[in-house]
């Protein structure tokens, strides 16, 4: 499900990368959260790619919800 259903996204070289999966190296610390609506993973994705943390070597691990989880 992790795959499927996840996506991390990152800044490397100045460019924005993303891969499959929730992937954060455990040197990261959790910030905090953002819980939004979208119509699909990709919509996620280019959400996340706005956030200002990125460039600043942020990562953002975009996950799926299940209504009524």
């Amino acid at each position: 499900m992790e795959g499927r259903t996840a996506r991390t996204v990152r800044v490397r070289n100045g460019a924005v990368s993303t891969s499959d999966g929730p992937f954060a190296e455990t040197k990261e610390q959790f910030g905090g959260y953002h819980l939004v609506e979208c119509r699909d993973l990709d919509e996620a994705v280019a959400l996340a790619m706005r956030i200002p943390t990125l460039p600043y070597g942020g990562v953002v691990e975009v996950r799926a919800v299940e209504a009524g989880s």
